[in-house]
């Protein structure tokens, strides 16, 4: 799928109508172009004033920019494009580049626009509930939140949509997570929800799943994704039905690069640590990668092909908790035990002959061998308990943490400022985002210093190893590119560069 395919003005060729619903989003009679122009500086102030008094309805809770918040050009330029695509779009921007920020800020402008009265945040995880919570208050909203125990929540959503319908409140804020909105809980609410709603998808790369994309709600005509990676990984079909739900990817496009340059992110030291498989870890390894060789031989294409995409799976799990990672952090962490505001990212594979996972290997070897003052961090941690461990970490009282995929999916810990990657990955999304969401700014973090343990294949059959070379060459392209940008790029190209050569690369 081509990097331009999606954008605002591309051609689709799926064979399907584009879900644009013109009556939806038409009949609010909006100043669509002025209000895109007035956003690119073209036009009047675009600052979002306070909120309109409505006679007889309370004012509180409803969206308004805070007083302090200035928005960066590049997110003007976001809600420009937004509005010219007539409320549909997918904001492709960076972690870190505030994508959260042009949601709510686009939210309030459709307030004083035309009293939009919902605005509902789909998250694919309770950490980002949290979070969007967190960012929801500080635009004078006070959310319900809705996920797990239905009891909790579906009576205030039911209360206050009747609000709504009375117009005797003026505003409803409701955050949920992916799994929230496929049951019948919500589902069921659904169509009681205001034509005067925006539905905003966060991480939106997920709801583009066939067991998503159905449960996304028709009768809801203004749209907004977030994603810095919208496109899925071995998923066209998914990719082209979020495209089709939420429109193309708006201009401009905010990459990892452009965050560095507008200290949207800090800047960070690469270092690339190699590892060898151990024997038995090569036979498997060998075994697996001949098997994906035969797949695609009769497939003929990575994409599209659930028995690849199985084969590869399995391989990034062995390669993720291959065991020689855990004699590597033991020497690393042994000359650095004195630092703090440390994330070890583990994968959520089993160590051969530990009999435990890694994330619980890790945090054996720092705590009780290294004396390194750690907890775990996982979606097994309870709510409460994660924040506990998160200011815990913020003050330097936990030296660091142990995590499993909270990285993946927006979970915001800006303090990190040293993270060793031990989980390994060939989805690019994956790949992007673990490395990216450690470069969030904070006060007392000028950069960052990321080590990321490089699994090096072992010794191949000649026509295995054609198919290793050519998924090799894939993930060494994006493991120099994010090595460029670092401060330290000579050394970190020059260990990524022995790695070219011995797997004769140059060619690529």
């Amino acid at each position: 799928m081509g990097r331009s395919e999606f954008r605002v003005g591309a051609k689709y060729d799926t064979g399907l109508p584009l879900d644009h619903q013109p009556p939806i989003t038409q009949q609010f009679n909006l100043p669509w172009d002025k209000i895109a122009q007035q956003y690119r500086g073209q036009g009047d102030s675009l600052r979002v004033r306070e909120a309109k008094p409505r006679y007889g309805v309370k004012t509180h809770h409803v969206p308004q920019l805070p007083a302090h918040l200035q928005l960066r050009d590049y997110q003007k330029q976001a809600i420009a494009s937004w509005f010219e695509q007539r409320g549909r779009g997918t904001l492709k921007m960076a972690t870190g580049s505030g994508k959260t920020i042009v949601a709510l800020a686009i939210a309030a402008e459709l307030y004083q626009q035309i009293q939009l009265q919902v605005l509902l945040v789909i998250c694919p995880s309770i950490h980002l509930v949290t979070q969007w919570e967190r960012e929801c208050q500080k635009f004078n909203l006070h959310p319900i939140l809705a996920f797990e125990n239905v009891q909790q929540w579906q009576g205030h959503l039911s209360r206050q949509l009747y609000n709504i319908r009375a117009a005797t409140q003026p505003f409803l804020t409701l955050i949920t997570t992916n799994a929230t909105l496929i049951s019948e809980g919500l589902q069921s609410q659904l169509q009681f929800f205001p034509p005067k709603t925006l539905i905003v998808g966060d991480e939106a790369h997920n709801l583009g799943a066939q067991q998503m994309e159905s449960y996304l709600p028709r009768n809801i005509g203004l749209r907004l994704a977030l994603s810095a990676t919208p496109e899925r990984y071995f998923d066209d079909s998914g990719t082209e039905s979020l495209f089709n739900y939420f429109g193309a990817v708006l201009e401009p496009e905010f990459t990892l690069a452009d965050a560095i340059e507008k200290q949207a992110l800090v800047r960070y030291r690469y270092h690339p640590l190699l590892v060898e498989l151990t024997p038995e870890e090569a036979w498997r390894y060998a075994k697996l990668t001949k098997r994906i060789g035969w797949a695609l031989a009769e497939q003929e294409t990575l994409e599209n092909s659930s028995t690849v995409t199985a084969l590869l799976m399995q391989r990034s799990r062995l390669i993720g908790s291959a065991a020689n990672k855990l004699h590597l952090l033991r020497q690393l962490m042994a000359t650095r035990r004195h630092t703090t505001h440390t994330l070890f990212y583990c994968g959520d594979g089993h160590i051969k002959g530990e009999k435990a996972r890694q994330v619980e290997a890790v945090t054996r070897i720092l705590g009780r061998e290294l004396g390194y003052r750690v907890n775990t961090y996982t979606a097994e941690t309870p709510k409460e308990e994660r924040e506990k461990l998160r200011h815990q970490f913020e003050r330097g009282e936990l030296q660091g943490l142990v995590a499993i995929r909270c990285l993946d999916e927006g979970v915001d810990i800006p303090a990190i400022q040293t993270a060793i990657i031990l989980a390994s990955t060939g989805n690019p999304r994956q790949f992007i985002q673990r490395r990216g969401r450690i470069l969030r700014p904070h006060p007392d973090k000028d950069q960052a210093t990321l080590f990321d343990m490089i699994v090096l294949p072992p010794a191949l059959d000649r026509e295995t190893w054609e198919v290793e070379r050519n998924l090799l060459r894939k993930e060494l392209i994006r493991f120099v590119a994010f090595a460029e940008l670092a401060e330290n790029a000579t050394e970190a190209k020059e260990t990524l560069f022995q790695l070219q050569s011995r797997y004769d690369l140059d060619d690529g």
